[in-house]
């Protein structure tokens, strides 16, 4: 009896990915050579849900607003999504600041701007050049939708998915047919996803034995405050300002916290939220989110609703700058914060996002020389789990926010969800019983659903 209860323990998919988690750590740090030959474990996991986000996403927009029956709802949807994404990433770098201030991490570091070598960081600044606000908004559109496809540029297949979702609501019932067969090519797609999950565990690990093999436990102690203080900022964030949002929607964050709990997991081990979106459409919708509104915040708030990123941005800047021993008044850190507004946007969808963004912040403030940024280079693959699980936690709320501001949120089906101990229980609860239930097939949805918590 123990032993079946261990069994049913092991075989869910965030202790898997957390045991993933551990022995990548343990096999980096005693047998360095041997993990810092594993990252390709990690890179095919990435790239197997990489695979399957451009379509996932364009049938998802597309189904959602097509099968809406007032166009001006997908137009509120937006301006309300935008709105949210704005305050909160502001509050984000408000607490960042703040907090960086307080604790100081880079003072007593005493370094010489003169003595740093910055040709590691060559590519992130010729980035952060090419990709400036007005670059930002002729990226949305696509020179070639299939182009966008093909090179996964998330903005672009949302913005040509949009003008074809709202083309087909406007030919009527006639293209209810090539509505329904990319709903069903949608449920094909989170099949393929219920494969691919079956791995994550293996990428976790070899994501994070390359990560300690390649930068060493050592790097940790010597980066220790900064660390702590980026990790313990996202946690205040997290519990004090999105737990807040939570309670004034009706829900518990706690739970919704256990809820996604598969997600955080895999995030913090591949250090990537791309690798749960998938998941994340699916969970948010079964947790009572209207399609309509998942299929346009979740995707979207993957570019514009970064708080875990904003968070490390001040951070970031104020700890180069501490760490070189440069003073900045509150004028230039309300700069600071200002440009940040706009650089964490325009770098968003770039590789090395929050790199570039920084870079991008530091070269147009003059003051904190750029090459600072190389003190980050060891470090950064850490911090980055910080903010991933931040902004993965952020995107799911913002969601909930837009459509209980909407009136598309199901509370008594999310009450529902979030008070039983697992999704699974979810998918017992959504199915009816007796002989409907033993007929009915599982959906998709359902069947990935379970692959994640049994």
């Amino acid at each position: 009896m123990r032993v079946s209860k261990i069994g049913k323990y092991l075989s869910r998919l965030y202790v898997q990915v957390l045991i993933g988690i551990v022995a990548g750590i343990l096999v980096g740090h005693f047998y360095p050579d041997i993990g810092s030959q594993l990252k390709p474990l990690g890179d095919l996991f990435i790239k197997l849900i990489r695979m399957l986000l451009a379509p996932i996403i364009f049938a998802s927009v597309v189904v959602g607003i097509a099968r809406m029956n007032d166009l001006h709802e997908a137009g509120r949807v937006g301006v309300k999504a935008v709105l949210y994404f704005e305050v909160a990433s502001t509050i984000a770098l408000m607490i960042g600041l703040v907090i960086v201030d307080v604790i100081r991490p880079g003072s007593g570091m005493n370094i010489d701007p003169a003595h740093i070598d910055s040709s590691s960081i060559a590519s992130y600044t010729h980035a952060a050049q090419q990709h400036g606000m007005l670059d930002f908004f002729m990226s949305i559109v696509p020179n070639s939708i299939v182009g966008a496809f093909a090179n996964g540029e998330i903005l672009p297949i949302i913005f040509f998915s949009v003008l074809l979702a709202i083309s087909l609501a406007k030919l009527g019932p006639r293209t209810a047919p090539f509505v329904d067969m990319l709903d069903m090519f949608l449920q094909g797609m989170f099949g393929v996803v219920r494969i691919v999950m079956y791995v994550a565990p293996i990428g976790a690990f070899g994501g994070m034995a390359f990560t300690i093999a390649k930068y060493g436990i050592g790097t940790l102690a010597s980066f220790g405050q900064l660390m702590l203080c980026l990790y313990l900022t996202s946690i205040f964030f997290v519990v004090g300002v999105l737990g807040l949002v939570m309670r004034l929607c009706g829900l518990s964050l706690w739970k919704y916290l256990r809820y996604i709990k598969d997600e955080i997991f895999i995030t913090l081990g591949t250090a990537s939220t791309e690798a749960v979106l998938p998941q994340m459409l699916i969970k948010m919708e079964k947790l009572g989110c209207s399609r309509p509104v998942v299929g346009m915040v979740l995707p979207t708030g993957y570019t514009f609703n970064a708080d875990g990123t904003a968070i490390y941005l001040t951070m970031a800047a104020m700890f180069v700058a501490q760490a070189m021993n440069i003073h900045l008044t509150i004028w230039d850190q309300l700069l600071l914060l200002g440009v940040l507004l706009l650089t964490s946007k325009g770098s968003a969808g770039v590789a090395g996002a929050g790199f570039v963004a920084l870079a991008a912040t530091l070269a147009s403030m003059h003051k904190i020389p750029v090459s600072g940024l190389v003190l980050l280079l060891g470090v950064d693959r850490f911090l980055n789990e910080a903010r991933a699980v931040t902004n993965l936690i952020g995107n799911g709320v913002a969601t909930i926010v837009v459509a209980r501001w909407e009136g598309a949120l199901d509370m008594n089906k999310a009450r529902a969800v979030l008070d039983r101990q697992s999704a699974g229980s979810d998918i017992d609860a959504l199915r009816p019983a007796g002989r409907e239930a033993q007929e009915r097939p599982v959906s998709a949805e359902e069947t990935l659903l379970r692959s994640g918590t049994h």
